[in-house]
């Protein structure tokens, strides 16, 4: 799985670096601050760019991140830890790991909708990344408790329905639902589907439902959807490069 993200990486990598159009294609990056108009006697919100974002390039730092995370698992002494924790039915690398290549994502994914303040996109970043955290917490707290504490996956739900809600405002709020561009339906339909086949999997791991009750079962579904999904929305948001 990790060198699979790695290649694909590599790709659009290559494609970031060779292609004009996927070159040329940067977001700005905003910040909003008030100032006092002297002409109007109030204060008044003062847009500025910061700086611009290589868009293409950082769609294809979301996949080696994740192919980092794959091979670090591989060495020695990391991997002992992961089988460890697997046996206390624990993967506290995928949450870690989850938390910083999903988060990139979906920053990106805002920022193609149209979301470039720098102060949104960070609160964004750290919401979602709650989000997983909270996954840690739910298999490292249920460890100890005989019946599953569902107080974790509740949080982070929350959490998760926040970056939903800001992701719909900036996708379809402010549009002609006509002139949206197919690949923003697409990867809204393709994020709804993965988002929440994820804590279904959950569920049914804590719940030990049919084959999940074994909980490497549920990682290795884990693993499946991680691969399938990172895949499909990567290449996906990567097409906005090639938006009008």
């Amino acid at each position: 799985m990790g060198c699979l993200h790695f290649i694909q990486g590599g790709l659009m990598l290559f494609f970031a670096l060779s292609v004009t159009k996927i070159t040329n294609f940067k977001i700005p990056l905003m910040t909003y601050f008030l100032t006092f108009d002297k002409r109007s006697v109030q204060l008044v919100t003062d847009p500025k760019m910061i700086g611009q974002v290589p868009f293409a390039i950082f769609v294809s730092l979301f996949l080696f991140i994740s192919a980092a995370a794959h091979f670090l698992i591989v060495l020695p002494k990391l991997n002992d830890i992961y089988n460890n924790d697997l046996k206390k039915r624990i993967n506290r690398f995928r949450w870690y790991e989850y938390a910083l290549s999903s988060s990139l994502m979906i920053v990106l994914i805002a920022m193609l909708f149209g979301m470039y303040d720098l102060g949104s996109l960070i609160i964004l970043f750290l919401l979602n990344a709650s989000m997983n955290l909270f996954g840690l917490l739910m298999e490292l707290l249920n460890q100890y408790t005989k019946k599953t504490n569902w107080l974790p996956f509740i949080f982070g739900s929350i959490s998760g329905l926040g970056t939903w809600v800001v992701i719909f405002i900036y996708a379809l709020g402010n549009s002609d639902p006509s002139e949206v561009p197919w690949f923003v339906y697409a990867i809204l339909a393709s994020y709804f589907v993965f988002f929440n086949l994820f804590p279904i999997n959950m569920v049914l791991q804590y719940k030990r439902i049919g084959k999940w009750s074994n909980y490497i079962y549920g990682e290795r579904t884990y693993i499946l959807l991680s691969l399938i999904a990172k895949t499909v929305l990567a290449w996906l948001v990567f097409s906005g490069v090639m938006q009008p």
